[in-house]
């Protein structure tokens, strides 16, 4: 255990040191992140582990001792679709899909020869070639890392190896410093803004916290992250759960909390366990506890698992469920800065909030702004999902364009695939259309355009979808997740669907058209907390951007032709043979006729589930 401050700095020297000699060493790291788990890389790591083990192996003319911990577990890159990955170290060589088979191939041919398996290197997508490291690879030379800064290259679940790239070394010079007000003023003259969704001051927010009278405080981190599509905060926790630690601490120490609690959901187990043992290797190095490294501060941190509710990435009904309670927000102010957890001030910030804290300390806060935009300075998170050739996450400067995302870092639409729209800020975000492409991406352009950063997703659509569906999509979500405590969000988000569903089953009216407009702007005003404020943005945003298509569903169209209910199912006489096999797989008895002549579908009976579609041999059944 460390016992001072100096002590702390010379051991964080020495694994410095450790580190840059590690780093010319053979290493191999595995991505052991959730997407990669996924797809079998544990094994692939028990492998190699036991590949090493086995052959006591030698490099450079060097015996190795126990040659099986140069296999290192290493976070997310953001290209799950693509893994498992497994980097070669001192080589760099990059190898994707890689399977438990490989591992002897790699054995003979890299750990052995140093030389590349040419099979199992990342094919760049955007030029179809392979390519030896990551950076060669378009996808990551387009991107600005910051917050994942040596990616594939740290140890995810090792504190010595994140000392060894300067890790709580920020820390130590805030208790060293012993001046609050400074740390607090280099947050604000950095301009962070919460990257929770709704782009707070960080330093304000920290300064209002301070400032709040209260015999405790408390420190939190929000990893909710309910977002479908969006893994940011996870990613993050996966691969670099101390930094997150690191900001925690900081924070603690200038509000002056003694308890800190960080309330990840149930759903991401790998990412609790890394941030589990994360706080159990401070602890025992004495970067947790009481009057720690000799001074008077005392914190410590527990993990609140949340069971999967959306509503509680809100504050204040994650602060209720923290407290045992159900969680349900509650009317502000007072807020949590001024009376949260158990009526006591409490600090709460994101994931990636908590993850920039450290390197602002430690670069200062003009470093930080040669980065994004001066209103919103810095970098983000986002993930990219939808028909594009690379999806997955990727961090750029705040201010980069949509066009820069799709086309440039994502590769553009796949072969077939037109460019229609994107989807932002989660499910709660707006559609914008091509017209947006240009749009700078931070939190005051988006706001200006309807839209928001939210916690980062990003859904690309193309022609062949429907924005009513999409409108109608989200909107079930967010109804679903609803607390239900306010009138406006629990019955209005429930007539607004119900409107919704009527245009994609072909029953929408002009009336219809007006109540719903009506119905999103009162949901928007009256709502109790952000949910419910900004759940309509998915109908508002396509009424604006998209009214055509709603238009088209009132007089009987689908452009898209996406919603089934505009298909008509019709049984072609001439390729018809009777066998009678599409009436035997009708959920509904809608097709009916002889054995031998062609059979006839009731229209009125049909709910257009293509099962007799799929079952005709003949392709007599067609859709108009």
């Amino acid at each position: 255990m460390l016992r001072t401050i100096n002590e702390a700095m010379e051991y964080i020297e020495e694994k410095k040191n450790e580190r840059k000699k590690k780093l010319q060493d053979l290493n191999i790291y595995v991505c052991i992140g959730t997407g990669c788990a996924a797809k079998g890389s544990i094994k692939v790591y028990e492998a190699l582990k036991e590949i090493l083990k086995e052959n006591n192996i030698k490099v450079n003319l060097q015996a190795l001792e126990e040659s099986e911990n140069r296999v290192k577990r290493t976070g997310c890159c953001g290209r799950c679709s693509s893994g498992p990955w497994v980097i070669v170290m001192p080589y760099g060589y990059f190898y994707s899909e890689v399977k438990p088979e490989d591992v002897r191939e790699i054995y003979k041919e890299t750990i052995l020869k140093g030389k590349p398996v040419e099979k199992l290197l990342f094919t760049d997508p955007a030029t179809s070639e392979k390519v030896l490291n990551l950076e060669e690879a378009k996808f990551f030379q387009a991107q600005s890392f910051y917050i994942m800064e040596e990616i594939g290259k740290c140890e995810c679940d090792s504190i010595d190896d994140y000392m060894g790239r300067g890790g709580y070394l920020s820390f130590l010079k805030v208790l060293q410093e012993e001046n609050p007000e400074k740390v607090i003023q280099v947050i604000k003259d950095s301009g962070l803004r919460g990257r929770g969704g709704a782009g707070f001051p960080t330093g304000l927010k920290w300064e209002i916290t301070k400032n709040s009278k209260g015999d405790k405080k408390f420190v939190v981190c929000n990893g909710d992250e309910g977002d479908p599509g969006a893994f940011m905060n996870r990613t993050l926790l996966e691969r670099d759960p101390h930094a997150v630690l690191e900001g925690m601490l900081i924070g603690a120490y200038t509000i002056g909390a003694q308890k800190g609690y960080a309330y990840i959901r149930a759903e991401y187990p790998v990412a609790v366990d890394m941030f589990r043992k994360a706080i159990e290797d401070a602890r025992k190095l004495g970067l947790l506890g009481e009057n720690i490294l000799g001074t008077s501060f005392s914190f410590d941190i527990e993990i609140k698992e949340g069971a999967g509710a959306f509503v509680c990435g809100e504050e204040t009904a994650l602060l209720a469920s923290i407290e045992g309670k159900r969680g349900v927000p509650r009317p502000r102010p007072p807020y949590p800065a001024q009376a949260g957890l158990w009526g006591y001030p409490t600090l709460i910030n994101n994931v990636e909030t908590y993850a920039n804290i450290p390197k602002i300390i430690r670069d200062g806060a003009e470093n930080y702004r040669k980065r994004g935009v001066s209103n919103s300075p810095g970098t983000k998170m986002f993930s990219v999902t939808g028909p594009v050739k690379l999806t997955g996450i990727i961090e750029v400067e705040f201010g980069t364009t949509l066009r820069q995302i799709i086309y440039d870092i994502c590769g553009g639409l796949h072969e077939g695939y037109e460019f229609k729209a994107v989807q932002i800020g989660g499910p709660s975000g707006a559609c914008l259309s091509e017209a947006f492409l240009d749009l700078p991406l931070d939190y005051d352009s988006l706001k200006s355009a309807g839209a928001m950063v939210g916690s980062g997703g990003i859904v690309v659509l193309s022609k062949r979808t429907c924005m009513v569906e999409v409108a109608r999509f989200f909107l079930d979500f967010t109804k679903r997740e609803s607390c239900g405590k306010c009138i406006p969000c629990r019955e209005g988000l429930m007539q607004a669907y119900h409107i919704l569903e009527k245009f994609t089953q072909g029953k929408g009216s002009w009336e219809d058209l007006e109540n719903l407009e009506f119905l999103a702007e009162l949901i928007k005003k009256a709502s109790a907390c952000g949910l419910g404020q900004t759940a309509p943005n998915p109908i508002l945003s396509t009424l604006k951007l998209f009214r055509d298509e709603y238009i088209a569903h009132i007089e009987g169209i689908c452009p898209s032709g996406m919603c089934t209910a505009f298909k008509k199912y019709v049984i072609n006489p001439q390729f018809c043979k009777g066998c009678g096999l599409c009436a035997r797989f009708c959920p509904q008895g809608a097709i009916y006729g002889e054995r031998g002549k062609a059979y006839v579908i009731d229209q009125e009976k049909c709910v257009k589930c293509g099962a007799c579609f799929d079952k005709c041999k003949f392709k007599a059944i067609e859709i108009k």
